[in-house]
């Protein structure tokens, strides 16, 4: 893969700021082009410590417009695709099925399509999906999700990535599109944008805000620290065969409200607060629709087959994620200063 030219859609995202910064410095041979149409999740000031890098470009557009997406790739000639654009958040999917429809499906197959007309039938060029476990379903109180799992999306997002994987496999079987997908579970760290569990529970608590937790905060899910994600993709990215897919999860399933509680232990302790203080501001809200119990990802073909495994435990990752927003201040004042957080906020409040 010397002097490829490698597009990584959805660079200026959460995970996918840390897959680009990764592989900007680790392939300082590859030339990096990150894809962002930069919407509330998209940020910039995610890669500004690489934005100068002599191996790095940002392309601003939309994955869902097929015309811009065709003439990219006849412009730069792309060697690969690491293609993690999507909208994700689930509470949204809710209210804007459409919206995750264009992006996760149109948008997948738009890519698809610009990368096959334009590698033809050349065998070395790698198109990489990223997925989520979420494609799967629920779990009862036992089990895993391993690659074998049947899928059985319950939410709209989940069911538009579950399209997408389809379609990216289907273009493996009719049109021999060197493809590989991974499937990862949640995902928490640095530069994520304060909408989900973990980084909006940390804002609140830092600003005296409630922090909502769903229903009785029983739902399980399996923690994966983003950095970890980013090195697993380098590894499937490089290693995988053509057609594979793999898990991604980090060996940690917490119920959120053992997440939110460990949360508030340890914002007390950085904030200087008297034990149990943060604990006060937690919020019991009403379920949303479709509420999975618990997902929990077998990644052992990963580990096995081509060697990655979780470098943190959960408390671990999790008092470095409280650091880096309390020492990023100026960025999340960013991102939550926009329409988008506001709108967030009154849909909480309302519950």
């Amino acid at each position: 893969m010397r002097n490829k030219k490698i597009l990584i859609t959805g660079g200026a995202g959460f995970i996918g700021s840390h897959v680009v910064r990764l592989f900007v410095n680790k392939y300082p041979e590859y030339d990096i082009f990150n894809l962002d149409k930069l919407t509330y999740a998209g940020n910039l000031e995610n890669l500004k410590d690489i934005k100068n890098a002599p191996n790095y470009r940002f392309v601003k557009g939309d994955i869902v417009d097929a015309q811009f997406l065709n003439t990219l790739f006849k412009n730069y000639k792309f060697d690969a695709v690491i293609h993690l654009a999507a909208e994700s958040h689930v509470d949204r999917s809710i209210s804007e099925p459409l919206e995750f429809v264009m992006t996760n499906v149109i948008g997948t197959v738009n890519l698809l399509n610009a990368a096959r007309a334009e590698w033809k039938d050349d065998s070395t060029k790698r198109f990489y999906h990223v997925s989520t476990d979420e494609v799967y379903g629920a779990l009862g109180d036992s089990g895993m999700f391993t690659e074998e799992t049947k899928y059985d999306p319950h939410s709209p997002y989940s069911a538009s990535k579950a399209s997408s994987d389809h379609f990216v496999r289907a273009y493996h079987d009719t049109y021999g599109l060197n493809v590989v997908i991974s499937n990862c579970s949640n995902n928490y760290g640095s530069h994520h944008f304060p909408e989900k569990l973990i980084p909006l529970a940390i804002n609140n608590i830092k600003h005296n805000k409630p922090v909502p937790v769903y229903g009785k905060g029983e739902n399980v899910r399996d923690w994966l620290f983003v950095e970890d994600h980013a090195k697993a993709i380098d590894v499937i990215f490089h290693k995988a065969k053509s057609g594979d897919t793999y898990n991604v999860g980090g060996h940690n399933e917490w119920k959120n409200i053992d997440v939110i509680n460990l949360l508030c232990k340890i914002m007390d302790k950085k904030l200087g607060r008297p034990a149990g203080e943060s604990a006060k501001l937690i919020t019991f809200v009403k379920d949303r629709a479709g509420h999975d119990l618990r997902y929990a990802i077998d990644s052992t073909k990963l580990q096995e087959e081509l060697g990655w495994t979780p470098s943190l435990q959960f408390e671990e990752g999790l008092e470095r994620t409280v650091d880096w927003y309390l020492s990023n201040e100026e960025w999340l004042r960013h991102v939550t200063s926009g329409e988008y957080m506001k709108y967030y906020d009154g849909q909480y409040n309302k519950r």
